[in-house]
């Protein structure tokens, strides 16, 4: 039965076979009350702990039997996609801050059987009492380092303590040697250490050297000479990234944004249009650099180098992933001294380039999405047949509970618009407007 549902959840999930790491997790997991995952950036670490966690769980159970708790909104809002494509039968929520109470409450009243969520949403459910926290019987923390670092310890300590029925612990992590708190009750474990394979990653290291001490200029010039390609620029503040983000439009770069001071929704949209490829380029916290949903990026530039190796290493691992190529640029003023961290790595010529050309694509939002019973095919139908798109003039579609999320050629947006806006998709009229 666990083998044939592995099968559809990865033929669902496009998935040829499971990696070695994901192969021996699942053994491990079975096996073990307590495991501990080391595993580099896009290694598929959520698939190598949902996997076994799914066969386990009781159908016939309407409670929450599995709890995630994660260091970010974004993460928290990938595994649930991630767990909802996986198409077991099974409900799954995520709660994080950012958003209301009452929508917690509404998605609560019928009980998931995977509930994810932040430490600090998490443990004011707790507080209230919103649910029956006895039939939890695995617990896992998805980069529970993180969660650590940015001061969730003593809301997971809480939200421990008030499980008393838990007899499986997974814990994973990108980065090695983070010390274990005792409130984990994590004793005896099973280490599945993989971040030696980061050594095998073709991942390839330079330095950019700039003239002048803000960079800017360079930072230019180092985007005209790599062309239209994905990628993200690191910054370590947000009065920074607003720095970068101002020049870089007044350049004629267009980009979007990410960091903790957004509000959201506009974190998501920024995610999704650049998923998409409305952005090419996205200038980013480290809240970035590990745990979100965002793949075949070929560069990544540090225009502010970060305080600690973890970040370092969590930045460059978003290039380069699963045997990928990537480049991670390092861009420092010419008389700016690197930190021990970084090695020495060759120098980077940047040659005079045009601008990168502009995004084929642009993104639409429509107001209906997965509770209105609304599918991808259903969007896809209306924009190809009422809208008169052709295939190649349609792209990512991302479909969430109550919305979604479309790029279109931008050539094809004005076309488009009063052909398929305040129409019908399945019975729900929808409003369709450009992001």
């Amino acid at each position: 039965m666990a083998n044939t549902l592995q099968q559809s959840i990865l033929k669902k999930l496009n998935i040829e076979q499971l990696n070695p790491m994901q192969r021996e997790a699942h053994k491990v997991i079975n096996k073990k009350e307590n495991t501990l995952i080391l595993s580099p950036t896009g290694s598929g670490k959520t698939v190598a702990f949902l996997l076994p966690i799914l066969e386990k769980l009781d159908a016939q159970l309407d409670e929450i039997q599995c709890l995630i708790m994660v260091p970010s909104r974004e993460l928290a809002i990938q595994i649930e996609q991630v767990t909802r494509n996986m198409g077991s039968g099974f409900k799954v929520n995520a709660i994080y801050g950012g958003r209301t109470g009452a929508k917690d409450k509404l998605e609560l009243k019928h009980r998931p059987a995977i509930l994810i969520g932040t430490p600090g949403r998490i443990a004011s459910h707790f507080r209230k009492e919103s649910f029956d926290n006895q039939h939890i019987k695995t617990l896992i923390l998805d980069e529970f380092d993180k969660s650590l670092e940015v001061g969730f310890e003593e809301d997971m300590r809480d939200i421990i303590y008030e499980l008393p029925n838990i007899n499986k612990r997974i814990l994973t992590s990108a980065t090695f040697g983070v010390e274990i708190p005792d409130f984990v009750e994590f004793s005896d474990a099973s280490t599945l250490d993989y971040l030696k394979e980061e050594e095998t990653s073709q991942l390839v290291i330079k330095t950019i050297s700039s003239p002048t001490k803000d960079k800017l200029e360079t930072l230019v010039n180092t985007l005209c000479f790599l062309g239209n390609k994905p990628g993200i620029i690191f910054c370590n503040f947000k009065d920074t990234i607003q720095q970068v983000s101002d020049y870089l439009k007044k350049s004629g770069i267009n980009h979007g944004c990410f960091h903790g001071g957004m509000e959201q929704i506009d974190r998501e949209k920024a995610l999704i249009k650049f998923r998409n490829g409305t952005h090419q380029v996205i200038i980013a916290t480290d809240l970035a650099s590990r745990g979100l949903d965002i793949s075949e990026l070929k560069f990544i530039i540090h225009f502010e180098l970060p305080h600690r190796s973890e970040e370092f290493t969590h930045r460059n691992g978003r290039t380069a992933r699963m045997n990928a190529k990537g480049t991670a640029y390092v861009l420092k003023w010419e008389k700016q001294s690197l930190p021990d961290f970084i090695t020495s790595s060759p120098v980077q010529k940047v040659e005079k380039a045009p601008l990168p050309t502009p995004s084929e694509w642009d993104t639409l939002f429509i107001t209906g999405g997965r509770k209105d019973k609304i599918s991808k095919g259903d969007v896809a139908g209306l924009f190809c047949k009422q809208g008169k798109l052709s295939n190649d003039e349609l792209g990512i579609i991302e479909l969430q509970s109550n919305c979604a999320y479309v790029a279109v050629k931008s050539n094809k947006v004005d076309q488009l618009l009063p052909l398929v806006h305040n129409t019908r998709l399945k019975k729900k009229k929808v409003r369709i407007t450009k992001v």
